[in-house]
């Protein structure tokens, strides 16, 4: 399907679209940079893993934009209108009543036809988290999606909001609430049944211009679906660069969306990106009153969300979703205008855009600078060795054979010397491995495995709930003494590196920084997340009272345990990139001192035996420094060209 017309893109559209050529600038740099590396033979495994790591975190970098809100506020009319209305009509289905059954994601993934993607709610009976059904096919039902037709692909996008009926116990068992908690949500009709989302999960990918350039669209079905899928909570959500919370203009801050708010947004509203929307202000239009009148209507409005949200009215857009949207597809300024969406597209923009562009720069400069600077100082090393070659070498300007001979043995007492010591070096690296696999055996992602099936034994062999509970808590404790012993054994790693670094800098000259340090308290902070979460949902006398053992075990290792195992996996993955990145220096700096004492003494040797004249060498390292200072230069003009794009 084409779009139906051609506005001028919003300024969102213009500011995602500036971004990404960065990025891909960026991106081309860093490559550049690292291919170079390679071709001078400067680059090694710590330069290698942090510029890979880079690439990919710059490759894969995401916008990630959340909408959240109860039933029927909007969200995706909101979407459309921001979105899509240059495609001459709504692309996502917008109606009265529920139209996003569950959790949504849009994106575009070039590696795939579009399509739709749908994870049946059935899939909550398995240990299964959604993040893992996303590596796996076939439990998804796939939709294609044929872009060229707007009805078909409209017909496609309708099964996001499809329901099926069934008795309340199977609705319970699959995490939905069906009492009075329920906000009326989930109760119960005429029949017995319930009605329920027929998929737990919906993936679209959708070739967007602007789904092309990374943005990641998250329309989120309202506080019962966010109230049973942690992943929305403790992932989605809280990673999401900004989360726009609607409300209606006509009801305000319902009880149910304060529920939303103080449980799931408010936490992180401080954040940059968090903003309120006061949708459908134009059920607040009224032809018998003065546009002065509608104005101080939809005031009050906003200072009255603002009161009971406790948020500042600079960050409530009251706006006209569906009028925006008719204004972009009639090209009407004056009702685009009325609707304020153009007001909260800006904050948008101001807001989303320069926030990720700020992390990806500050983070692309840390890590160039870093790598800059060490491979700097090992060209540095170089250009002294040499000068140091040619000094020796230029003293025996007219001296006799047996100063060559004294210099040729002085050399080798310092090679022998230094030989002796990397016995040292290899006892430092064979402690370092033995460091290593202990740092494994507590931090490691099979001894967490472990742990989750002593504790899921645990659990099932309990017979009070009280003990359920307990096991939880022991869970948690036990996480996190791993993550404690695991942080005193990388400060123990780190220690004894720096003192090796300074012993070899001290006894043999080697030019050797102080190491990279290390930290776990972010996945400490992820864990004590995960805690509180479980806390609030499923450790709570009255979840564990009125629930079986088998669905709060069930509940307990699909959600809870297979977050806290993705929290080891990632620190796993940082701890191991870290582990390599301590000790390439040291092995780097060994072997550049090891290459230097053999050409010196290699020097001395062929000037001994005359198979060289001493002019002649000379004047073949005169060479080589000229070669070195054109990798330095070299290596200045990459900076620059790099910079100038980090600024």
């Amino acid at each position: 399907m084409k779009p139906a017309m051609s506005l001028p893109q919003p300024s969102l559209a213009q500011q995602f679209a500036a971004y990404s050529q960065w990025r891909l600038e960026v991106t081309q740099s860093v490559e550049r940079f690292r291919q170079w590396l390679v071709e001078q033979d400067l680059s090694d495994a710590q330069a290698e893993v942090r510029l890979s790591r880079l690439q990919e975190r710059i490759r894969e970098d995401k916008l990630r934009v959340a909408f959240v809100a109860e039933f029927s506020r909007g969200k995706s009319e909101l979407i459309n209108s921001i979105f899509f209305a240059g495609y001459g009509d709504r692309v996502l289905p917008s109606s009265a009543g529920r139209t996003t059954m569950c959790p949504t994601e849009l994106l575009y993934d070039s590696g795939k036809p579009p399509a739709i993607d749908l994870l049946p709610i059935q899939t909550r009976r398995s240990s299964t988290s959604v993040s893992e059904f996303k590596r796996q096919s076939a439990d998804w039902r796939h939709v294609a999606l044929d872009t060229q037709s707007k009805e078909a692909m409209q017909e496609a996008l309708r099964q996001v909001s499809e329901v099926i009926r069934v008795k309340p116990k199977q609705a319970r068992e699959l995490g939905f609430m069906t009492d009075e908690a329920s906000s009326g949500v989930f109760q119960m009709g005429d029949d017995g049944l319930v009605e329920i989302p027929r998929w737990r999960h919906a993936i679209i990918n959708f070739p967007h211009p602007l789904l092309k350039q990374g943005l990641v669209i998250l329309d989120t079905p309202g506080l019962n679906a966010i109230g049973t899928e942690p992943e929305l909570t403790l992932s989605l959500l809280p990673n999401a660069h900004a989360v726009l919370f609607i409300l209606a203009a006509d009801t305000g801050v319902t009880q149910s969306d304060l529920t939303i708010w103080q449980e799931h947004i408010a936490g992180n509203h401080g954040k940059r990106g968090r903003l309120v929307v006061l949708n459908k202000i134009d059920g607040l239009w009224d032809e018998l009153k003065s546009e002065a009148e509608i104005e101080a209507e939809i005031a009050k409005q906003v200072t009255s969300c603002a009161e009971i949200l406790g948020a500042d009215e600079r960050h409530i857009f009251p706006v006209s979703a569906q009028k925006g949207l008719v204004a972009k597809i009639n090209q009407d300024p004056k009702l685009l205008e009325k609707s304020r969406l153009t007001e909260l597209e800006g904050a948008l923009s101001g807001e989303l855009i320069p926030a990720k562009h700020d992390i990806v720069r500050e983070d692309t400069r840390s890590e160039f600078n870093d790598i800059h600077q060490y491979i700097k100082e090992l060209l540095d090393a170089r250009s002294a060795d040499l000068n140091e070659q040619l000094g020796e070498l230029s003293e025996l300007r007219g001296k006799n054979k047996g100063v060559v001979e004294y210099m040729m043995g002085k050399i080798k007492v310092e090679k022998d010397e230094f030989d002796t010591g990397l016995q040292h070096y290899h006892a430092v690296r064979s402690v370092f491995a033995a460091l290593s696999n202990k740092l494994h055996t507590h931090l490691g992602v099979d001894a967490l495995r472990d742990l989750v099936e002593d504790s899921r034994k645990t659990m099932l062999a309990a017979t009070f709930s009280k003990q359920i509970s307990g096991s939880i808590k022991a869970f948690f404790t036990e996480t996190h003494d791993r993550l404690k012993k695991s942080a005193q054994e990388t400060e123990e790693i780190r220690s004894m590196m720096n003192s090796v670094y300074k012993r070899l800098s001290v006894e043999h000259g080697l030019r050797l920084s102080v190491p990279a340090g290390f930290s776990l308290a972010v996945y400490g902070k992820d864990l004590d997340q995960l805690r509180n979460w479980c806390d609030t949902h499923l450790n709570t006398p009255l979840t564990l009272l009125t629930n079986e053992k088998r669905i709060i075990v069930h509940k307990f290792f699909e959600e809870i345990a297979m977050q806290a195992q993705k929290i080891f996996e990632r620190a796993n993955w940082d701890v191991e990139n870290w582990l390599k990145i301590i000790m390439a220096p040291m092995d780097t700096q060994v072997r550049e001192h090891q290459l230097h004492l053999k050409r010196r003494l290699d020097s001395f040797k062929r000037i001994h035996r005359a198979t060289d004249t001493l002019e002649e060498r000379i004047s073949e390292l005169s060479a080589l420094k000229q070669a070195l200072q054109q990798q330095i230069d070299d290596l200045g003009k990459i900076s620059s060209g790099l910079q100038k794009l980090l600024i």
